[in-house]
């Protein structure tokens, strides 16, 4: 039976109302655009069961015998998979499936994505779904751009949240082209996502330990650095521009007009393109470096930049950390539990965005310095006309060292090219521009970030790269017509600079920082001890555990025995949970995918379990101590004032 229009909502009283005034709680700015209707495509009916059912153009979107139940197996098909990853839900439908996956993950994170809006008020007017509305239950992300659902995925990374599970009605999200499109970049959004956390854990167990090594050497510099936060919004309202300089192929085209250009603006550049502003005598203001890696290195070296101020991480390479190479050097928040720990307690530096890639923690700081304009260049996040650097880039020069009669030049960069899996994208220009796995998470990055960034202008002057929505396309011709203002920018950093040596250098503050840091090193220290040797000691416990169950009989002695067993290692468990340095401990920990790759045991679940919990707690215990090994190494801070 087709329900008539007016039917739709109940005499007993209004869903919609009633759904609405929760929104209005929740999701005011949702609440607000609201659309109610048409739904000339959209057709209810009674389900047999006497639920409301919908159908668009004879394609029915639930059951027309039972759709709350067709809900709960949808649900359970998401759930058995990975019962603690967060669901997104693409198409909402009457949002049976919906509140299904919010009743059944008591805990987690439930995203719901429609498109249609006027669907969204449909559901509201039909069904009581005021639980599914009610706090805590899902986030929504509906109508508009699809890529609204980078901020939803942002609320992930926020939360560490593992890589989602994608529950679609396929009914829905097919209806029509548009439908599909809109999907479909939905899907690449969260996709790139994804790709993200694969590529941090592949990373992470690549470069762990050097990084680990660079965080030992480096960590006194907490006390001996200045943090960016003494930086913060020093441009004011004085309507002073910044320009950032990244290291994509079009930075060629702007190198006769450097000079002009850090007349006009603060000039910040990734290290990658250092060596491109000091062969153009230009020294730019700022440089980011924040790389762990020794190849990484080679951008700054014998590079004379002492009148640049360097933007450091403190897990770099050490060598990065030259004083007399720079004017002086400020640390931001490290990006890694270890440095936080020590910072936190010691002198907080002010965090930056990381994104994967220095162009992005160079973006955030110069958001950071509070200028009303950003004017980017070389942000290509592609690779136009085939080009993957800049001329003279260090991988260039490294290039021609190393070419040879059947690996000439043009091998090694087409090598470079094809080794990310390059496809076309959009390009600034509208034209088409290839780019690649990698550098499509910057961009995801970059569009996410601009879209939450309103009070800054930001203009690319890259009209060839991939388009990034946010950035206004620009000329060069449009940067050159803004007024000089080298004078006021030269005051304004001595200034700062002057007010930061003053605060930071000061003997009592120098004294209480370096008791500050001795204290929290202390801290640190014991508390990997105690993590390490209940590890070891529960590790010890699985193993025999383990030993005793595979040669035990059964019974109900043998049974008390598993379950004292089982208790003891989880009170360690909660003890480790419950450590402040929980997250230090575990930095070099491998993923857990690759501990059940290695388990033997496929029979006997306690088996299975005690196994595990062996090779869990023992990798667990080697990683700290490797950790300590190099904290052991550190030494302590040296004194200076000649930042």
């Amino acid at each position: 039976m087709t329900l008539p229009h007016s039917d739709r909502r109940p005499p007993e009283a209004s869903f919609f109302d009633r759904n609405r005034a929760v929104l209005q709680l929740r999701y005011p700015a949702l609440a607000e655009k609201l659309v109610r209707g048409p739904w000339d495509d959209f057709t209810v009916e009674r389900a047999a069961t006497g639920d409301p059912t919908l159908s668009c153009r004879g394609i029915h979107i639930h059951s027309r015998q039972d759709p709350v139940r067709e809900g709960m197996r949808q649900a359970e098909s998401v759930l058995s998979k990975d019962a603690g990853a967060p669901v997104i839900l693409l198409g909402l439908g009457l949002g049976y499936a919906a509140e299904a996956l919010a009743e059944k993950r008591r805990e987690g994170i439930l995203i719901i994505v429609e498109r249609r809006e006027e669907l969204f008020a449909l559901a509201l007017e039909c069904r009581n779904l005021e639980a599914l509305l009610s706090p805590g239950k899902a986030i929504f992300v509906i109508g508009g751009d699809s890529g609204a659902v980078t901020g939803a995925l942002a609320l992930l990374e926020k939360a560490k949240a593992p890589a989602p599970v994608i529950l679609k009605n396929r009914a829905l999200i097919s209806l029509s082209p548009e439908d599909q499109s809109w999907y479909a970049e939905a899907e690449r959004h969260i996709g790139i996502w994804t790709s993200k956390s694969r590529i941090n854990a592949a990373t992470l167990q690549r470069f762990g330990r050097r990084w680990t090594k660079n965080l030992g050497a480096n960590l006194s510099g907490t006390v001996r650095f200045p943090g960016v936060r003494g930086l913060a919004r020093i441009l004011g309202d004085r309507g002073i521009p910044v320009f950032l300089a990244a290291a994509g192929p079009s930075l060629n085209s702007l190198g006769p007009f450097l000079r002009e250009i850090s007349r006009r603006c603060v000039t910040v550049t990734v290290d990658t393109a250092l060596r491109f502003f000091l062969h153009r005598d230009v020294v730019p203001h700022f440089t980011v470096s924040v790389d762990p890696q020794y190849w990484n290195t080679r951008h700054l070296h014998r590079a004379n930049s002492a009148g640049a101020a360097l933007i450091a991480e403190s897990a770099v390479y050490p060598s990065v950390l030259r004083e007399k190479n720079f004017r002086r050097i400020f640390f931001c928040q490290s990006l890694f539990p270890l440095g936080r720990f020590i910072e936190d307690r010691t002198d907080p530096k002010g965090a930056l965005g990381a994104g994967g890639s220095v162009a992005t923690t160079a973006w955030d700081f110069a958001r950071l310095l509070g200028p009303a304009e950003i004017w980017i260049a070389a942000l290509d996040l592609g690779f136009p006309d085939r080009q993957t650097h800049f001329k003279g880039a260090v991988f260039e020069e490294s290039a021609h060292a190393g070419s040879r009669r059947f690996l000439p030049v043009e091998t090694l960069s087409f090598q470079s090219l094809e080794s990310g899996g390059p496809f076309p994208v959009k390009a600034a220009d509208g034209g088409v521009v290839l780019t690649d796995r990698r550098l499509s998470l910057y961009a995801a990055w970059f569009e996410n970030r601009l879209s939450q960034e309103k009070n800054i202008r930001n203009y690319s002057l890259s009209a060839r790269g991939a388009s990034i929505p946010g950035l206004i396309p620009a000329g060069i011709e449009q940067l050159l017509a803004l007024p000089p203002r080298e004078e006021e920018i030269n005051r304004i950093l001595d200034d700062a600079y002057s007010r930061i040596d003053g605060e930071f250098f000061a003997p009592e503050e120098q004294r209480g920082r370096e008791r500050r840091y001795t204290e929290a090193l202390e801290s640190l220290i014991r508390g990997l001890q105690d993590i390490r040797d209940q590890a070891e000691e529960a590790g010890r416990w699985a193993a025999g555990g383990r030993a005793k169950h595979g040669a035990a009989a059964g019974g109900g002695k043998a049974a008390a025995e598993e379950e004292k067993l089982l208790a003891k290692l989880d009170a360690v468990n909660r003890a480790i949970a419950q450590s402040p340095i929980k997250e230090a401990a575990g930095f070099l920990f491998p993923p857990v995918g690759e501990l059940e790759k290695q388990l033997q045991d496929r029979g006997d679940p306690l088996l299975r379990h005690l196994e595990f919990c062996a090779l869990f707690y023992r990798s667990l215990g080697a990683a700290i101590n490797f950790t300590l090994k190099t904290l052991g190494t550190i030494k302590e801070p040296r004194h200076s004032t000649d930042n």
